[in-house]
């Protein structure tokens, strides 16, 4: 009786992962699930994402899914992020030009219509 209660409270800890009661280090950032990851792994089959955690005193490697925000997957590294801003930047630097030429043009076409109308007047006197 006493072997198969100490079996019952051991049992909970081995279920619970080691990176909720223990320091870890993330050993691979988010990637996304492969389609043999999404049915072998518990943890891809919510969101698709996960994280490879390394624990330091069990010294186990295990998966943690990513959680799901309102506006989808936060799968987002800071690698990621940066490439995310400066796709941003150059996107409205490239609108900003265009733009600027189209201020620059219809700046000339005024200009032309107001030398007309002044040289009309000139003309007419």
């Amino acid at each position: 009786m006493a072997a198969s209660d100490e079996r019952r409270s051991v049992s909970p800890v081995a279920a619970t992962p080691c990176w909720q009661v223990e320091d870890f280090v993330v050993a691979q950032e988010c990637t996304r699930c492969s389609s043999f990851q999404a049915k072998t792994i518990v943890e891809c089959s919510p969101t698709g994402f996960i994280e490879k955690i390394s624990c330091a005193t069990s010294r186990r490697d295990e998966f943690k899914r990513v959680p799901n925000f309102p506006y989808g997957c936060s799968c987002r590294s800071a690698v990621m992020e940066a490439h995310v801003f400066w796709r941003f930047i150059g996107t409205m630097m490239c609108i900003a030009a265009v733009f600027a030429v189209l201020v620059v043009c219809r700046q000339r076409v005024l200009d032309r219509k107001a030398l007309e109308k002044v040289r009309k007047q000139i003309e007419s006197i």
